[in-house]
């Protein structure tokens, strides 16, 4: 199978799993989805494939159901619950960072196996994780911000998809710019830089497109108990 199609198949299977947590739990299932996308993202970020002729990193499309569910929040709960929402995702990430760098810093066993793979994907450099931080909590606060005024002047659900896709996508493009300039401008050349900055950039413009329809179903659904 092609990266191209996995790809697909992955997104499809994240914003189906984001709406079975929300249609299961509630408001309390997106809290939780919010909290575990951004942690795993981070994960997932480490890793990096060929799609399309573009070298490109995983986590994106966990990283925009995370855009998704504030969204739906925010559509549905109002918009201090989204930024709720937006701070816990922000917590755990920092709390993941600091007792990951913590359990680093012991000595592995003669036996151990561990120890290089956990310091791939969580020894990560101070200014990658900044960036992450600092990406993380202006877009997403971004995103709220901008969905709520949307929503003020395109109200009905035939213009749910202007607020969706109008907050989202400007949001991603606010969050790859300071991520992109925070952790690697400066280590490649400009013309370099650039590229990875649009193809960053790209994908997450196509995960936000490809997140209304599941906005319209969650719409759709009466307000669960939780």
């Amino acid at each position: 199978m092609s990266n191209e199609l996995l790809w697909i198949i992955f997104a499809l299977i994240n914003f189906g799993l984001l709406l079975t947590m929300y249609k299961l739990f509630g408001k309390v299932g997106l809290f939780v989805w919010i909290g575990m996308s951004t942690v795993v993202a981070n994960i997932q970020v480490v890793k990096t494939v060929e799609m399309f002729g573009l070298n490109a990193t995983l986590g994106n499309i966990l990283y925009g159901t995370a855009f998704l569910a504030t969204d739906i929040l925010n559509e549905k709960y109002g918009q201090k619950e989204a930024r709720k929402a937006v701070w816990m995702g922000f917590s755990t990430l920092i709390l993941l960072t600091l007792i990951m760098q913590m359990a680093l810093q012991f000595t592995p066993g003669e036996n151990d196996i561990a120890q290089p793979a956990l310091e791939t994907l969580f020894g990560i450099v101070p200014s990658i994780a900044i960036g992450s931080l600092t990406a993380y909590i202006i877009s997403q606060y971004f995103d709220v911000w901008l969905y709520a005024r949307l929503k003020r002047v395109f109200k009905t659900d035939k213009t749910l998809w202007i607020r969706n896709n109008g907050s989202t996508m400007l949001s991603q493009l606010v969050d790859t710019a300071i991520f992109c300039g925070i952790a690697f401008y400066g280590l490649y050349p400009v013309d370099v830089w650039f590229e990875i900055f649009l193809t960053t950039y790209l994908i997450k413009f196509l995960v936000a497109a490809m997140d209304t329809p599941f906005l319209y179903i969650a719409k759709r659904w009466k307000r669960p108990v939780f």
